[in-house]
C-alpha cells in the first residue's frame, strides 16, 4: 500500500504518482524518497528483465534475487558517498510458492519480515501491525488493517494525501496493483477542535 502524493519540499507538488510497480510476473516492488532515484532503480531492474529475456530459457528473477541484487546497489551507492534517497520494500511469490517480503533502506540496511513498512509508516503503522497481524490472516482481515494503518498515518501526517493503492501478488498470477481509493477518516474529534487549549503561549 502506497500513497500517491509525492512532495516538492512542503508542497504536495504532484496527487497522483504511482509509487508501486510491477518488476516482472512475480515481483512488485514499492518506494519512498526520491522519485528519480527510483526511476534509476528501475531502469536497473529493467536492464535485468532485458537480460533475462535474451537468455531465452522461461526463466525470471525471483523476489528475493531481486532484493539481494537491491541491498547491493543501495550499498554500493552509499559507499560512493553517493546514496539513493529511497526507502524499497520488494514483494512477491518466490519460485517454491511462498510469499516474500523484504526491505531496503538508502544505505543498504535490509531485512525481511512478514509485515514491513517504509518512511513514516515505520513508526506509525508498523506498531499496529505488530499488534494486528497474524499469517494467517484472510485477505479482507489484511486489508482492513492495512486501512487502519493507512488511516493513523494519514491524520497524523500533514504532507500525507488521503489516496493510497494497494498491490497484490499471487502465485501463478500477474501483479495487481488497485485503482487509487481514500480511506475514511474523521475530524470531529473534541481535541481536534481546539488542539491550543491546553499549550499556553501558543496562538
Amino acid at each position: 500500500m502506497t500513497t500517491r502524493a509525492g512532495s516538492y519540499g512542503s508542497t504536495k507538488r504532484y496527487k497522483n504518482l504511482q509509487r508501486m510497480r510491477a518488476v516482472n510476473a512475480s515481483t512488485v516492488i514499492g518506494f519512498t524518497g526520491e522519485l528519480s532515484d527510483f526511476d534509476y532503480i528501475m531502469t536497473l531492474l529493467e536492464e535485468l528483465n532485458t537480460a533475462d529475456f535474451c537468455e531465452d530459457d522461461g526463466k525470471q528473477l525471483s523476489p528475493e534475487e531481486i532484493y539481494a541484487y537491491l541491498t547491493r546497489v543501495m550499498y554500493n551507492r552509499r559507499n560512493k558517498f553517493d546514496p539513493l534517497w529511497n526507502s524499497l520494500v520488494v514483494a512477491g511469490v518466490k519460485k517454491d510458492g511462498t510469499s516474500f517480503l523484504g526491505t531496503v533502506g538508502m544505505i543498504g540496511q535490509h531485512y525481511a519480515d512478514s509485515h514491513l513498512a517504509a518512511g513514516f509508516g515505520n513508526h506509525m503503522a508498523r506498531p499496529l501491525f505488530r499488534e494486528k497481524h497474524t499469517d494467517d490472516m484472510s485477505e479482507a482481515e489484511a486489508r482492513a488493517l492495512m486501512e487502519d494503518a493507512l488511516r493513523a498515518c494519514v491524520m497524523r501526517d500533514k504532507s500525507m494525501m488521503n489516496k493510497f493503492q494497494i498491490a497484490k501478488v499471487e502465485s501463478g498470477k500477474p501483479p495487481e496493483i488497485s485503482e487509487p481509493f481514500a480511506v475514511a477518516t474523521s475530524w470531529d474529534y473534541e481535541k481536534y477542535r481546539n488542539p491550543s487549549e491546553f499549550a499556553p503561549g501558543t496562538w
